[in-house]
């Protein structure tokens, strides 16, 4: 299965909506990158995806987006593929 890497926040709900539809999908372990705890890390996240909000979900080296991005994924049958990639 292809690495997870998900930059979130403690409180973020589309964070935890995320996770919780990659653990559905069969992913046990996420490589969470917490942007509220190292401020340094946000500025990482907006230097490879342009975005500033959470999450950022990267796939193995493929840069899924956010929540939304990932369900659409998920609805279009894209997601199990990626996952399984590698």
């Amino acid at each position: 299965m292809n690495h997870v890497k998900m930059y979130t926040t403690q409180v973020c709900p589309y964070c935890l909506r995320a996770k919780a539809l990659l653990k559905q999908r069969g992913v046990d372990q996420i490589e969470e990158i917490r942007i509220d705890l190292d401020p340094q890390q946000r500025d990482a996240m907006m230097s490879l995806t342009g975005r500033r909000t959470v999450p950022q979900i990267f796939i193995g080296e493929t840069h899924v987006g956010g929540c939304d991005d990932l369900i659409a994924l998920d609805q279009r049958g894209g997601l199990q593929a990626l996952l399984q990639a590698a």
